[in-house]
């Protein structure tokens, strides 16, 4: 690890809260931050902070924001300047509210019983028309459209007895109208990845451990790479583009925080970059490097098969002594970022010389 061109992390904002926080994310074109998490109470609760000179000034606070805790959220599905948030509770509703200051009250969008028991992970796309993806405690992963009441697609696991939990669900694939997928990772370390225009399972693997994250390294292009995170210190990065139809796609392993990576998240202004957050309260970031040669022939039958890239450290930073849950990036202002850990703070750092690699 070259330190003379590393990217520095530098602490803008150390703020503690009086609730767990289990999802951060900025206001897309704003440089406010929505904070969910549960209250000691057991209430979802909801902050939202705007940067300023003097770190953040508080916009709204309240601990009981919905009748059960928050576990997840996004403004993937929302159109820039809406500040519609999509929450995953802990009671199995998914709810989307205006949570833009500037807009007055916090509305109510639209709100359903999605499953049965905690929604542990949303995600939202707009390219096309605008969804979301929820995985859930009870194994089945459900695609929404806010204009209908029902689930448009539901996958559902083939017996409810030996259904897993899913742990976490991303957008991809989706470079035009019709093409979309999603992956979903497992707690038994099952990643799945399902073709929404044929509705059927196209890639399926298991990665030995729970599956804490998974993320496409862009949504609105050809599946290109991506990032899986599990319990006991690994990720796996795939090369998405070749699928040789024994050996499934290639890909590169990596220890990293020397405990559970909890989070991996791609830089939006150059997708060969990505953070990773660790049970240590550690922050490391990577970059990709693609090899010579991304197809190669496979030994035995001679069809095409995917060459994986190599990953290289740039920087590493423990910034708490508990774990980071939850990361996000800034699309406005390359390097700025927030994140929240198990010590009921949130953070905003400034990480520079990104430019540079």
């Amino acid at each position: 690890m070259n330190t003379t061109s590393a990217p520095q992390m530098i602490e803008y904002v150390n703020k503690s809260l009086d609730f767990t926080p289990h999802d951060t994310k900025f206001l897309p074109g704003s440089a406010r931050i929505a904070v969910c998490g549960i209250s000691p109470s057991g209430k979802g609760a909801l902050s939202i902070h705007e940067l300023d000179r003097d770190g953040t000034k508080d916009l709204f606070h309240d601990l009981s924001f919905r009748k059960s805790g928050i576990k997840c959220a996004t403004f993937g599905a929302s159109r820039l300047g809406d500040g519609h948030l999509a929450m995953g509770c802990y009671d199995g509703q998914l709810s989307i509210c205006d949570v833009d200051v500037s807009h007055g009250d916090r509305r109510e969008l639209f709100s359903i019983n999605a499953h049965e028991g905690i929604i542990n992970a949303v995600d939202g796309i707009c390219s096309g028309a605008p969804e979301l993806v929820t995985g859930a405690k009870d194994g089945c992963i459900k695609v929404w459209d806010q204009r209908t009441p029902k689930p448009v697609v539901t996958l559902t696991p083939d017996k409810s007895s030996s259904a897993r939990d899913c742990w976490t669900v991303a957008f991809g694939d989706s470079y035009n109208n019709e093409e979309r997928s999603i992956l979903a990772g497992f707690d038994n370390g099952d990643v799945k990845l399902f073709d929404l225009r044929t509705s059927k399972i196209v890639w399926e693997t298991n990665v030995q451990n729970g599956v804490t994250s998974a993320q496409f390294d862009r949504q609105d292009i050809q599946k290109n790479k991506v990032v899986v995170t599990t319990l006991e210190s690994k990720f796996r990065c795939y090369d998405m583009r070749t699928y040789h139809p024994i050996d499934g796609f290639a890909f590169t392993s990596e220890r990293a925080h020397r405990s559970t990576v909890w989070i991996s998240k791609f830089l939006p202004q150059n997708r060969d970059i990505f953070l990773t957050g660790g049970g240590n309260g550690g922050l490391n970031i990577y970059k990709y490097h693609y090899p010579k040669n991304r197809v190669g022939k496979h030994r035995e039958d001679g069809a095409p098969i995917g060459v994986a890239g190599s990953v290289e450290l740039l920087n590493s930073r423990v910034i708490s002594t508990q774990p980071v849950t939850s990361f996000d990036w800034s699309v406005d202002r390359q390097g700025l970022c927030c994140l929240s850990s198990m010590d009921q703070t949130l953070r905003v750092f400034v990480i520079t010389k990104l430019e540079k690699h």
